[in-house]
């Protein structure tokens, strides 16, 4: 087997809170306890669990956008973790991130074509940036006038729409989502979903998606890790792990999953 593109050894974070008073020490939360997590080049690894539980400080230090208390995150076999940010441009070149409020991470003061050729800016990517953009948006179902609209004149499908385009115009190796379906209702999420199993289809890359809704994760991802309190207490294939899940945590997560008789 090929060495993994993300390789979590260990890794840990745990944050102190402010102290009551001058005499007392800060109390501390473990946001992630000591978790070991490798991710193969091309695969759509699901993470799931309740709200709280450890599943945006995982991608965050998947990504190093933060820093683990303990434990090495290593991207293609190169150490990110404890490094400088300027010494991690080349891993923005190869990481993608799609926020879960698409008006919220969208400059309402910039238009489209500038929000999606953010990346390419700052990441010195040269190249006919406006042929990049454009193209990106049409691969997005969105047509070349739109670049020079404004976030507020987009719908809540089309915002994120225009974030995934800003997330994947560099071409990244992996495409990182932390629950970037919730904010919108069930009928544009449906379309958005196919859209990210067909991007990733074409443009070949690897997918971690961070999402609550169970349904979501089955149709896109290969194998998923369900984590509570900061602890992953089961792994494996998507298909094993939701038709014959292990842990009880997992199945009192599956047993709350609304049904139809």
């Amino acid at each position: 087997m090929t060495d993994p593109l993300v390789d979590l050894r260990g890794v840990s974070r745990d944050y102190v809170l402010p102290r009551e008073n001058l005499f007392t020490r800060g109390a501390v939360t473990h946001a992630l306890r000591p978790t070991s997590l490798s991710v193969q080049a091309g695969d759509a690894l699901g993470v799931i669990g309740e709200s709280g539980s450890g599943k945006s400080t995982l991608v965050r230090l998947m990504t190093a956008l933060d820093t683990p208390t303990a434990g090495e995150v290593f991207f293609d076999g190169t150490r990110v973790s404890g490094r400088p940010d300027r010494s991690l441009t080349w891993l923005r070149r190869e990481v993608g991130v799609v926020f879960q409020d698409p008006y919220a991470s969208l400059d309402p003061r910039m238009t489209v074509g500038r929000i999606v050729a953010e990346p390419l800016v700052a990441l010195g990517i040269e190249g006919d940036r406006r042929a990049r953009v454009r193209d990106m948006l049409g691969l997005l179902g969105l047509g070349a006038d739109y670049g020079d609209r404004y976030p507020h004149e987009l719908s809540g499908g089309q915002r994120q729409r225009v974030a995934i385009a800003r997330a994947l115009v560099h071409r990244p190796r992996l495409l990182v989502g932390d629950e970037p379906l919730s904010a919108l209702d069930v009928t544009v999420r449906a379309s958005i979903l196919d859209l990210i199993g067909s991007l990733k289809q074409d443009l070949g890359f690897t997918l971690v998606l961070v999402s609550h809704d169970i349904g979501v994760v089955a149709r896109l991802c290969d194998t998923v890790v369900v984590m509570t309190e900061g602890e992953v207490v089961e792994q494996g294939p998507t298909t094993s792990v939701l038709r014959s899940p292990e842990h009880a945590y997992t199945r009192r997560l599956l047993s709350s999953v609304p049904t139809l008789d």
